[in-house]
């Protein structure tokens, strides 16, 4: 059995289903911490069980009979991030899982200035101890990250954000079937993963480009110093633990961190990824 944990979040769920267009529905099971939410899988015939990272007893019962477990990286930021995804990894194994699959990131470094780069990186080396099959997928960048600054610079006009650097945008659908092949074709992918990312790499002043194309509205780039950025945030509500997350991910960006590319996401699809200007464009769409 299949066990995908997170099945009802925004990759997860994108896996499962791409996964039920593969394989019988009664050889995957789902992990969920409100089943509820998963009604209408288990209305499919997929195993649906509660199970919380927080809570490892919970797990043992939602890995039950597993032989392939894939622990999508939990949703929570900060130190006991990769505490959560170790208990869920150790859970698979204790499970009987023979593979344990993880969704990483393309900076899992332990000296990343991004936290979650350094989390991943924990729990990588963890799960390689585990003396089973494991593969790791080092995701790109999601381009969903531009969900939450494009439609402000498009209400005002300015795209206002810490300075950045280029980043190999990478567009979840395009993760989401290479999750299913590595779960389905397990030969392929195993170990550490190179980069899966697109092979285009963009700055926010380059988003601020293409969204002024597609919209026809001047959309100018605005570099904001990073406390400044900080103390607008905090003011606009933000929590300050989450404007330091954010922060992180600028000053790694400006490292030069996420301006990695590599052939590998493009070869296990059989074709071009998504372009980031694609996804920009059908985000300028929706709004």
């Amino acid at each position: 059995m299949i066990i995908v944990t997170g099945a009802t979040g925004r990759l997860g769920s994108q896996v499962v289903a791409r996964l039920l267009d593969l394989v019988p529905a009664h050889t995957v099971g789902v992990s969920v911490r409100d089943e509820s939410k998963a009604a209408g899988l288990a209305a499919r015939g997929v195993r649906v069980r509660t199970g919380d990272f927080t809570d490892p007893a919970s797990l043992d019962k939602a890995f039950e009979d597993a032989d392939q477990v894939l622990v999508v990286s939990a949703a929570i930021r900060g130190p006991q991030a990769s505490g959560a995804n170790r208990a869920a990894i150790d859970a698979a194994v204790r499970a009987g899982a023979t593979r344990v699959l993880y969704t990483s990131h393309q900076c899992a470094s332990p000296g990343s200035l991004f936290s979650p780069g350094r989390e991943h990186a924990a729990t990588e080396a963890h799960l390689r101890e585990q003396g089973v099959d494991y593969t790791a997928l080092r995701h790109g960048f999601y381009t969903s990250t531009f969900e939450h600054y494009v439609p402000a610079a498009l209400r005002t006009g300015e795209l206002r954000l810490p300075e950045d650097g280029p980043v190999s945008w990478t567009a979840h659908a395009d993760l989401v079937e290479a999750d299913v092949v590595a779960l389905t074709e397990p030969d392929l992918l195993n170990g550490v993963t190179p980069p899966l990312t697109a092979p285009g790499l963009l700055d926010f002043a380059d988003v601020a480009r293409v969204v002024t194309v597609l919209t026809g509205r001047s959309v100018k780039r605005v570099v904001v110093d990073d406390e400044e950025w900080k103390e607008s945030a905090v003011a606009a509500g933000m929590p300050a633990a989450f404007a330091d997350f954010t922060l992180g991910m600028f000053r790694a960006a400006r490292a030069g961190e996420f301006a990695v590319t590599d052939p590998a996401l493009e070869t296990l699809l059989g074709r071009p990824a998504t372009p980031a200007h694609t996804v920009l464009e059908r985000l300028v769409q929706a709004g």
